[in-house]
This record gives C-alpha cells, structure tokens and sequence, in this order.
C-alpha cells in the first residue's frame, strides 16, 4: 500500500469512535444500556446526571410547555449525543428524551465524561464535531423557522430524519413517525402536514411501503425559491 494511503488511512481510523472499545477500556463510570420503543431515555426535570452516545436506534427530544404544548426539538441518531447539557452546568434535563425504536446507548457518568473528553482522542473529536453540526442545525432550524414556509419545513424535517447530508448512506424508509410529531417539529398543524404529505405523495418524492420513502428529488422542495 502506498504511504499515503496508509496515512489517509490511519488517520480515518483515528476519527472513529468505537464505543464498545472504550465501554472495555479502564473505568467504570460508564454502561450499556437498551430501551424499547417509546420507552423514556430520561424525562424534563430529571437530574442531569450523565451523557448518553447513541449506539443504534432513535431517539426524540421535546420539550413540553407550562400548557402541555409539546414540541419536538431533534430526532437523533447513532453517532449522537444527548444529555450534554449537564457538562456546561445545567442541574435538571430541559427536554425529554424518548425512543422511536429499539436503542441501545452508552451512558457516561457526568464527571467520567469530563475526565475522558481530555484523555480519549477519539471521543473527544467525536463529540466536538457533534457540538459544531448540533450548532450549525439549531442556526438552520431558527432561519428556516423565520423565513421558509411550512411546505419547505416539512421538507426538510424529511430529509434530516433520513439522514440526508451523512456521510453513511441515507436512510431511505424512515421509522414509523406519526403526522403529529412532523407537525410538532416543524410548528405548523397536522392538517397542514397531512396535506403536504398527500402533494409530496403525488409528486412522487415520497411513497408509503410499510413506512415513509423519502426520495432525493425531494430536495427539489427545498432549494426551489
């Protein structure tokens, strides 16, 4: 093998993070653990007491208001972290965590995490990497909130729960997701979404077949002006 491609490489591997290696490593402030579907990861109010790392799986993250308004913040996925809110010093969880499917996390106690972000490499650039793109979406989100239409919000609300845009292959069929929760994560009505669906449908960027097939020609929606 050329030394350049040895290089490139070593340095790929360098940038995989390997949560079972690191779950087998010295330590003991850390565990595997699963959830069935729509079993609760941890609740709003809850203490924060750890940092999760999604394994496999999906998890949805709301926030509920003083009226019982729910709104979905993210859907997150392997690769993901949730829960990092307690290491920059927040006592309680703002928003619950639920899974969509069967999942399995790596739960890292609060202090252990710390500890490991300056010895572990590889978590350490797994995890500022997620920090900058979770940065990057919240951007994306309160510009397209302020400027785009629901029709473009539902859009692409689609294309990130298929993973559009990752550097693994997309998912094309998304997990059961309810009409309800596309509305709660775009700000608009199920109404509404159920009517965007149907014009998604018929224009053939989506189709139904034991869950939602998300095509890239839906992208079309996005970028039209």
């Amino acid at each position: 093998m050329p030394t350049s491609n040895r290089i490139a490489s070593r340095s790929a591997a360098k940038k995989t993070f390997n949560a079972q290696e690191f779950l087998d490593s010295a330590g003991v402030a850390r565990k595997i653990a699963e959830f069935k579907k729509n079993e609760t990861l941890f609740s709003q109010g809850d203490p924060g007491k750890n940092v999760i790392y999604i394994q496999k799986g999906r998890v949805k993250l709301s926030v509920v208001n003083e009226m019982g308004k729910e709104a979905v913040v993210a859907v997150l996925g392997p690769g993901d972290f949730v829960g990092e809110g307690c290491l920059t010093g927040q006592p309680v969880r703002i928003a619950t965590a639920r899974a969509l499917a069967p999942t399995t996390v790596l739960l890292i106690e609060k202090g252990e995490m710390m500890r490991v972000l300056h010895l572990e490499n590889q978590l350490s650039d797994r995890f500022i990497s997620f920090m900058l793109t979770r940065n990057i979406r919240i951007e994306e989100d309160l510009v397209d909130q302020l400027f785009n239409s629901s029709e473009k919000r539902l859009a692409r609300a689609l294309l990130l729960l298929a993973r559009y845009g990752k550097k693994e292959s997309p998912q094309t069929v998304l997990p059961k997701v309810s009409q309800e929760m596309l509305a709660e994560m775009i700000g608009t009505t199920r109404s509404r979404v159920n009517f965007f669906m149907n014009k998604f449908r018929k224009l053939g960027f989506i189709h139904y077949n034991g869950g939602i097939m998300v095509h890239d020609s839906l992208l079309s929606v996005v970028l039209h002006d």
